[in-house]
């Protein structure tokens, strides 16, 4: 049961509007520590960095989408255990099929409300504190 303000969170998507929906879910839910990548590279620039963790990212960017950011992230020993969870707008199964595949631990469907964002943290991490 980790208590939300031990939680570092990286939230990874090219729209800046998403990422602080994010920050003020993430806020609201009691987690601050939250970094943000505009981009897969940049993430994953950051993940190596500083490893979050959770990484929360949207599936479709520029550079790298979140399939390959998370084939990254689990392809690098020190990170392969990073909790991930892929955000997106298409919820269709291929694509999740796909990211499970890679080590996908949860999927959040835009749009989202805090109780859904909490609901998927917990559902990695345990109940929060």
């Amino acid at each position: 049961m980790p208590a939300p303000a031990s939680l570092k969170v990286l939230v990874v998507d090219d729209q800046l509007t998403i990422r602080s929906l994010v920050r003020s879910g993430l806020q609201q839910i009691g987690i601050n520590e939250v970094q943000e990548a505009s981009d897969g590279e940049a993430g994953l620039r950051s993940v190596v960095e500083k490893p979050p963790h959770l990484i929360i990212s949207d599936y479709n960017m520029p550079k790298l989408d979140g399939l390959g950011l998370l084939r990254s992230v689990r392809a690098h020993p020190p990170t392969a255990k990073t909790a991930f969870i892929m955000l997106t707008g298409r919820a269709d199964k291929e694509l999740v099929q796909r990211a499970v595949q890679y080590g996908v631990n949860n999927y959040l469907v835009k749009p989202f409300t805090v109780q859904t964002l909490k609901d998927k943290i917990e559902a990695v991490f345990g109940r929060l504190a």
